[in-house]
C-alpha cells in the first residue's frame, strides 16, 4: 500500500494571508481548517480555509523537506 503525505497552501477569501501545512490525510484536514476544529489556530483566527494548491509525496520526510522549502519564499511571490 502506498502511503499519501501532502504538502498544501490554503488562503482566506481575500487572498491576503496564506498558510502551509503537511498532512497524511488531506481531506480530514481541510475539514478541520474549515470548520474552526482548532478554534485559537492561525488558520482559524484568519480564516484561512481555501486550497489553493497541494503536492503528494510517498514519503513523509520529502513532505517536511518541501514544506520548509515553500515556507522559505517571501509571501509576495507565492501570491504572484
Amino acid at each position: 500500500m502506498k502511503h499519501r503525505n501532502y504538502v498544501y497552501i490554503l488562503t482566506n477569501k481575500n487572498h491576503s494571508v496564506l498558510y502551509t501545512g503537511v498532512t497524511s490525510d488531506l481531506e480530514t484536514r481541510l475539514t478541520q481548517h474549515r470548520s474552526g476544529y482548532f478554534k485559537n489556530a492561525f488558520t482559524s483566527r484568519y480564516n484561512v480555509n481555501i486550497l489553493v494548491y497541494f503536492e503528494e509525496f510517498e514519503r513523509i520526510g520529502d513532505a517536511i523537506a518541501r514544506e520548509k522549502q515553500i515556507k522559505a519564499v517571501p509571501v509576495r511571490r507565492k501570491l504572484n
